[in-house]
């Protein structure tokens, strides 16, 4: 069994850690801060790019050399208005100094220095919806393939709610083959309303090999390496979930599951 479900480290500080050396896998990185008002952190993004992404509350960010002012807005993410971000370039050194209490994102796959430093969001990031009927989701796009922003990294933010279903109809991004599929890793930053629910989140592959499905509670992290990837909001629980991909080609192509191809055709029409 894979160890696909990352708990956070504690309620303070750098909470999550997940490295491609750690997660055994080659591109994408994720952290999470937490930090109270006042507290700093600094980091230097080395040869990768990074996106922050204020997920709640307020921070003076500097970065690549420049002041970019007090980010964020929402002090609940459920508040689901679009997100303050922060696109860094390898190379680069960061911080941030809390002015609220805050959680902060750190999203980070290899950079090759053709995108400059610059703020995304919250103008040009409006919640979409997507799906029908239970399937029905939330969506705000950070930098997704239309969005011309990294190198690497596809980061966006899905609000999901109670009852219903996501990233389905299952689907995997776990072949390097263009423009059939692409291959990208995935991670699955989760939060629940109210905090003391849980998710389920199934990573399986078409032969059996990988079939892991995992409660999911408020600030844990599933990792996705390969296969498909659904997650459920049971009644009574509003979740959200930011998601992180990057591989070797920054377009997002998708097989579906064979059992569920049927729901995508049909409610495609």
């Amino acid at each position: 069994m894979q160890d696909l479900l990352r708990k956070p480290f504690g309620t303070h500080g750098k909470v999550h850690d997940i490295t491609p050396a750690s997660a055994g896998w080659r591109y994408v990185g994720f952290a999470v801060h937490r930090l109270r008002a006042g507290d700093t952190v600094a980091e230097i993004t080395g040869t990768n790019e990074v996106i922050l992404v204020m997920v709640e509350g307020k921070a003076h960010l500097t970065g690549a050399g420049q002041d970019w002012g007090v980010l964020g807005d929402r002090m609940s993410v459920f508040e689901k208005s679009p997100p303050h971000c922060l696109y860094l370039p390898n190379g680069s050194e960061w911080s941030a100094t809390a002015t609220t209490d805050c959680v902060i994102a750190v999203c980070a796959a290899p950079g090759k220095g053709a995108h400059p430093a610059r703020r995304i969001g919250p103008d040009g990031i409006s919640l979409t919806e997507r799906g029908k009927g239970t399937n029905t989701r939330y969506i705000n796009n950070i930098a997704m393939e239309h969005e011309d922003y990294a190198d690497s990294l596809l980061v966006t933010e899905v609000f999901t709610p109670a009852g219903h279903w996501s990233s389905y109809p299952s689907h995997r991004h776990d072949e390097d083959d263009y423009p059939r599929i692409t291959y990208l890793e995935e991670t699955y930053y989760h939060r629940l309303n109210p905090a003391n629910g849980f998710g389920v989140q199934r990573v399986y592959t078409d032969d059996g090999q990988l079939d892991e499905t995992m409660a999911v509670r408020d600030g844990d992290v599933v990792l996705v390496p390969r296969g498909h990837h659904p997650c459920g909001a049971p009644y009574g629980f509003e979740m959200y979930y930011l998601n992180v991909m990057a591989g070797p080609l920054r377009k997002w192509r998708f097989v579906p599951s064979p059992d569920v191809e049927w729901i995508m055709e049909r409610d495609a029409d």
